[in-house]
């Protein structure tokens, strides 16, 4: 038997419509409202140090979000069942702006109410992924459960580490790590893909390398160089891991054949992206030496992998699922590059002095001004019906 077709609003027709809205408006927002609160023009309600809060809200806000909204698009397609819609996709999307405005304290509730009201979003997002996977039998996609539920387990970490001591020790740097994990993972099966589609179409002569024993063998580096410094961040054990990761990361992505893709900048996106992943291990390696500073590292990796990451990602998707071509156009390149330029300038160059702006404000304004596009592009797209289709209506009385 059929089901009928979905005639509610086109913003709950599919999960990365809600979600990724949802990242691109907090995107834009989130990080002027960091730059006013750390310059100490505006001061938050919220039960967090301000360093907590940014750190917690870029992780387990907007990343949360875009992990949602991409699981919820792509799980459909292993389990070979009906995608999430309609009311569901409205709870959840609640449940996310609640946590939100709990952080902000923009609810009265204390410590523990906003803890239950934030982690109850990722608790639900993984219960959901794993009952539709375990429903349609797809096991081999099992595995992306286990970060789901590692990453809700950080964050509730995150409010328990608060809550008895004033601020987040171990809990801020496990949420980044888990986050660069799932791009190891996820970006390590999309990025070789569709390259491979790509150059196919284009009868190239080579292809990336598939998936084998040593991308196997670099994951599971970077995760025990991740897992270490989460541990014993300033330990040389942990910077040598991390150095090491990085190298095999950047040997991995060379296998993806990313120089051949540069006329595609939609692809060359994601390529760019991992190569932050890369250096960014590299550079927070370094700072476990003191050789860097932290910052270099973690604005590199924040920035500059999970930012642009979820960019590609989010841009992509959108384009593909709401009946555009994969092209990505001069101005969403454009966004994807002032991320990149913000990341870069955060991490290298924080005392740049331009028209009164340190580097500090000028990464901050990259960013936004790369989110004010991003989001001028995919909210509409988001939220209305794809070009060429009409949102089904019902039957009027006669």
């Amino acid at each position: 038997m059929r089901r009928a077709a979905y005639e509610g609003p086109t913003i709950l027709a599919m999960g990365f419509r809600p979600f990724f809205l949802a990242a691109s408006l907090f995107g834009l927002v989130v990080v002027p409202i960091w730059w006013l609160v750390w310059r100490g023009d505006w001061t938050l309600a919220s039960s967090f140090p301000s360093v907590d809060w940014h750190i917690h809200e870029m992780i387990f806000g907007y990343a949360a979000a875009v992990i949602a909204g991409f699981l919820f698009t792509a799980v459909p397609n292993w389990s070979g069942r009906m995608p999430t819609r309609g009311w569901p996709l409205l709870c959840l999307s609640l449940l996310w702006l609640a946590g939100r405005l709990a952080l902000a304290g923009l609810l009265p509730l204390g410590p523990v109410g906003v803890a239950l009201v934030d982690s109850s979003f990722l608790l639900a997002i993984g219960a959901m992924i794993l009952f539709e996977i375990v429903a349609g039998k797809n096991w081999r996609n099992l595995k992306v459960v286990v970060p789901v539920g590692l990453l809700c387990a950080a964050n509730i970490l995150f409010h328990v580490e608060v809550i008895n001591g004033g601020e987040s020790v171990i809990a801020r740097r496990l949420g980044l790590a888990l986050v660069l994990f799932l791009i190891t993972l996820i970006g390590g099966r999309i990025i070789p893909s569709f390259t491979r589609n790509w150059l196919a179409k284009r009868r190239a002569s080579r292809m990336p390398v598939p998936f084998g024993r040593f991308d196997a063998w670099v994951i599971a580096l970077g995760a025990v160089g991740l897992l270490t410094w989460v541990a014993l961040p300033q330990s040389p054990v942990s910077g040598g891991l991390l150095g090491l990761g990085g190298l095999a990361h950047l040997a991995r992505l060379s296998r993806w054949r990313g120089a051949a893709v540069w006329r595609s900048p939609l692809l060359l996106m994601l390529h760019v992206a991992y190569g932050f992943l890369a250096v960014g291990l590299l550079l927070l390696g370094a700072a476990a030496f003191d050789w860097l500073p932290l910052a270099a590292g973690m604005h590199m990796l924040g920035i500059g992998a999970m930012g642009g990451m979820t960019v590609a990602v989010m841009i992509r998707a959108t384009l593909g699922h709401t009946g555009r071509g994969l092209i990505a156009g001069p101005t969403l390149t454009l966004a994807f590059g002032l991320i990149c330029a913000a990341a870069i300038t955060r991490a290298a160059l924080p005392e740049l002095a331009i028209a009164g702006l340190d580097g500090i404000a000028i990464a901050a304004l990259l960013w936004t001004l790369g989110f004010a596009i991003l989001a001028g592009h995919l909210v509409p797209w988001l939220a209305l019906p794809a070009p060429g289709r009409k949102r089904p209506s019902r039957a009027r009385p006669s």
